[in-house]
This record gives structure tokens, C-alpha cells and sequence, in this order.
């Protein structure tokens, strides 16, 4: 879900700059209250241990017993990271609305959650997203598509504790290692004792935090221009700030056409198959809760990623017409952190900060509950009529710690490496492109040929690997003709399509009179 927010800059380099200018602004108060919204959101989500203990699900999915505007909030703050906040307002100051593209599809997917996907997980009484594969291909399918998300959690995880752990270094001078230990084991406690309530719960008060953030910045750099309101609008007219982008063929640049084709796939990928979302479809207590609750969320962002696209283009006419304000040098990525630092009042400054902290601890206590929910329901528990609570409970805060910890892990090894994001970007891309093919072909083939879902994932797989790693193949090497001409957006698009095509193909050599749902 962040990939529509990519930075030409290696992301190690952009979040360990982004509060460099501005340490000596952060005051007092703005400290106290980034401590105590912090240390209040954890606090929160502990109180929910009476409510999760209770049995696996309790744990999992809160017994279907979460309000729907609750579970709204937080699949909009399970779109929304930390990232998004930081990386939307960068894209748009250095160009244009471009990225807001991204947004125009999301009815689409929110469409045919509601329509499709919704309907049939709640039919089907699971909790996992994958089950519905494993009746229509084996459970060897279940399999291959629990193991990618579980490796692209443990990969985002490691990502996210790295990338918060940088800015703090930064404004508060802690060791790196320190506060991505300090920051997993506290992101994993409140995990721990509260489960998906409280992973829900938390999510939503970060998402209203995040939301009122943005809408503060928005106003405050609007009647912060030296001539008014209105010579915002005439600088970024008169530069071009509010295009969506070039509306021609290439599949080499990040087109209108580009991006809203490929904001349809990673929407569809995320409200109909990722476990993430499919895991708060089940916290709802009705079916039609659940879809007020995906409307909600996915159509929220639109106005909200317009908000941060305009704080971009804000940025710009701001320091256009005080070029002063801004050092000589600052990235694109750079501009909107200093603002923050710089040119909000003291303690709007600890609390956006704050929030866009507790955002990648949201994100993180997500991963850990999703990927311990999977490890019961798809491995541990598989096959298996009668379950012990308690046992199931054991799993659930064994497998929570288990990848709390390996996450951590990982986040530490992740300090020798250059570029974290890109690596996160390319692995997702890899391993997560399969399972939305695997689910079109079930869902279009009535009886679907399970050799043509393996031969379509081998397939998928090779030209995603292909899309992915060919650009780091450089001049001088005999295979850099090789190379993918495609922008990286399509990764995801070709490599669903080739997995569903494949399989399609094969089903119906197999089967002329293959009927169609």
C-alpha cells in the first residue's frame, strides 16, 4: 500500500535528513507531547487485555463485536502510514497531483470488496484471507500464499522499526539500535495484551490524530502567504502544480493512465486479499457492517490524500515567495519535515510528529496480530475440527512474540543496508503480485485447473523478478539490453495479469466448456 508513495531518494538517506535543520526548533512542550501521545496509545491498547484474553477469537477478530465507524477509521489508518503523510506532500511539491491519481481508483476496489470479497469471507466464517484459495486449489495454494505474507510482514516490520528509529535518532540523539528495540517491544506488548481490538481501536484515534494533523498544516500554510490565500493558488496555477499528470501512451513514465491502472491493482490487491484488511471485515458484527466500514475507510482517503497533495503544492508557492525560509539544497522530501519543525506553533509540532510515530507503531502491532492469526488458522489449527482455547492462545502470543521479535531482528540487520524502502518496495512487489492472479482465476473459472494456477504463479513470479531486479543491471553489463522498459508501477499489473492469463489459458485447454460465474 505505500509503493504509490516511492522517493527517487534512498529512504535511509531521506529520513535520517528530513529533521536534520530543524533540532534546535523542537521544544519543551513539543517533546511532552509527542512523549505522551506515544506513551498514551500504547497505554490504550493495553487496557483491551480483559477483552482478549478471553479465547482465540477475542484475539483475532474481537468477537465481531467492533463498532463499524471503528473499524472504518482503522482500515483508513491501515492505508495511511507514516510514509504516505511524509511521501505525498514531497511527490506533489517537486510536480504535480500526479499521485492523487492513486486515489481515483480506490471506488473501484471498494466496489468489488463490498460486492465480492466481503460477502465471501464473511460467508465462509474465516478469519484468514487465504482458506478460500485451499478450496479451490489445494491446500498447497493456502500454503504459498501464508508463507509471502508472512514474509513480506516480517520484512515490513524489520522496514518500519528502522525507519521510525531513524528521525528519532536524529531529533532526540538515542542509539538506533536502542529505540528499534525499545520501539518493537512496546509496539509488541500493547499487541500482545490486546489484541485486534486493540490494534483497531488504536488505529482509529491515530487515523483522527493524522487527519487533523493534515488539515492543520493545509490551513495554517494557506494563510501563512505573505499576500494572502489567493497568491497560493496564482503561484501553483501559473507553475502547473495541479495536473494529474501527462495523459499519453508511454509505459515508461508515470502517465495519468499509468498510475490510476496501477492504483487499480494495489486496491484490489489490498481491500480484496490482503490479510490485513480481510482480518477487520471479520471484526464487524454483520456483513453489511463490514461494508459500511470499507466504504468508509477507502472513500475517506480520497479526501485526505487530496489534502496532502495540496499541502505539497502549498509548500511550494510558500517558499517560492520566501525562498529565505527554505536552505539552499532541500530535497523535495526534505520541504515538508522542516515546515513542520520550522513553521508550526509549539506543540502542533510534538503532535504531528507524534502521530506520524504512532502511524508505523499502528502499522507494525497490524503485522504482528495478522501474521499470528495466520500462523494459527492456516498452519497450526489446519485440518482440525476440535480446538483448545487455551492452546490456541499459546500460539497466538507465541507466534505475536515470535514475529515481534524476528521483526526486530530484522530491523537491525536492516541497518547495513542502503535503501531499506526500495528493498521493502521490490520484495512486496515479488511475493505479494501472485496471490491477487491466484484469486482473479477462482473467481472467473468456475473449476479452475490447478495445473494452471502453479504454471500461471511460475510464471507471474519470473517476469514480477524480472520487472523488479533487471534495472539494477548496470551499462556495462552483456545483459543490461535486458533490462525492463516498463516503469515500476506495472510490476504488480503484468505479473497479476500474466498469473491470471496463464492459468485461464490452461483451464480452458483443459476444459473447452468451462463455464463462467
Amino acid at each position: 500500500m505505500e509503493r504509490h508513495c516511492q522517493t527517487e531518494m534512498p529512504c535511509a538517506d531521506v529520513i535520517c535528513k528530513i529533521w536534520k535543520y530543524g533540532n534546535m526548533e523542537i521544544t519543551a512542550l513539543d517533546y511532552i507531547v509527542f512523549f505522551i501521545f506515544v506513551g498514551g496509545v500504547a497505554l490504550f491498547g493495553c487496557s483491551f487485555w480483559f477483552r482478549s484474553r478471553k479465547n482465540s477469537a477475542a484475539f483475532t477478530k474481537a468477537e465481531g463485536s467492533l463498532p463499524s465507524w471503528v473499524v472504518g477509521m482503522s482500515i483508513f489508518a491501515t492505508f495511511v502510514s507514516s510514509i504516505s503523510f511524509l511521501g505525498l506532500p514531497g511527490d506533489a511539491y517537486k510536480g504535480n497531483w500526479n499521485p492523487f491519481v492513486f486515489s481515483l481508483a480506490i471506488p473501484i476496489a471498494t466496489w468489488c470488496a463490498a460486492k465480492i470479497f466481503i460477502p465471501l469471507y464473511r460467508n465462509m466464517n474465516s478469519v484468514s484471507a487465504y482458506e478460500y484459495l485451499e478450496t479451490k486449489f489445494g491446500y498447497w495454494a493456502r500454503v504459498y500464499a501464508a508463507v509471502c505474507y508472512l514474509l513480506t510482514q516480517l520484512c515490513r516490520t524489520g522496514s518500519i522499526l528502522l525507519l521510525l528509529a531513524l528521525p528519532i535518532n536524529t531529533m532526540f540523539g538515542w542509539d538506533i539500535s536502542t529505540v528499534i528495540i525499545a520501539t518493537g517491544v512496546i509496539t509488541l506488548l500493547y499487541t500482545l495484551l490486546g489484541g485486534i481490538a486493540a490494534v483497531v481501536w488504536t488505529d482509529a484515534i491515530q487515523g483522527i490524530v493524522l487527519i487533523a494533523g493534515a488539515l492543520a498544516c493545509a490551513l495554517i500554510l494557506t494563510f501563512s502567504m505573505p499576500e494572502g490565500p489567493s497568491q497560493l493558488f496564482e503561484i501553483a496555477g501559473s507553475n502547473g502544480t495541479f495536473s494529474l499528470g501527462g495523459f499519453g501512451a508511454s509505459l515508461s513514465e508515470p502517465t495519468f493512465w499509468v498510475v490510476l491502472i496501477y492504483g487499480i491493482f494495489v486496491n484490489l490487491q489490498n481491500y480484496g486479499v490482503d490479510q490485513n484488511y480481510v482480518q477487520r471485515y471479520m471484526t464487524t458484527k454483520s456483513t453489511s457492517d463490514a461494508v459500511k466500514s470499507t466504504l468508509f475507510g477507502g472513500l475517506l482517503y480520497i479526501p485526505v490524500s487530496l489534502v496532502f497533495v495540496y499541502i505539497g503544492t502549498a509548500l511550494f508557492a510558500y517558499y517560492t515567495a520566501q525562498p529565505d525560509l527554505l536552505p539552499a539544497g532541500t530535497s523535495s522530501d526534505q520541504v515538508f519535515p522542516w515546515f513542520i519543525v520550522h513553521g508550526l506553533p509549539t506543540g502542533i509540532t510534538g503532535l504531528v510528529i507524534a502521530s506520524v510515530f504512532s502511524a508505523g507503531m499502528s502499522t507494525i502491532a497490524t503485522s504482528i496480530n495478522s501474521s499470528a492469526t495466520i500462523i494459527l488458522s492456516d498452519f497450526v489449527n489446519h485440518g482440525k475440527k476440535n480446538v483448545n482455547e487455551r492452546k490456541n492462545m499459546k500460539v497466538l502470543y507465541s507466534a505475536s512474540f515470535a514475529v515481534g521479535a524476528v521483526g526486530i531482528v530484522i530491523g537491525l540487520l536492516m541497518m547495513r543496508v542502503d535503501g531499506v524502502l526500495d528493498a521493502w518496495w521490490k520484495l512486496s512487489s515479488i511475493f505479494s503480485g501472485g496471490m491477487l492472479g491466484l484469486f482473479m482465476l477462482s473467481l472467473v473459472c468456475k473449476k479452475p485447473k490447478r495445473a494452471g494456477a502453479i504454471a500461471g504463479v511460475i510464471v507471474g513470479l519470473l517476469l514480477i523478478a524480472w520487472m523488479s531486479l533487471s534495472p539494477f543491471i548496470n551499462e556495462g553489463s552483456p545483459f543490461y539490453e535486458f533490462r525492463s522498459p516498463f516503469h515500476t508501477y506495472l510490476t504488480i499489473v503484468f505479473g497479476t495479469t500474466s498469473i491470471f492469463l496463464t492459468g485461464f489459458i490452461i483451464t480452458k485447454l483443459c476444459d473447452n466448456n468451462e463455464p463462467f460465474r
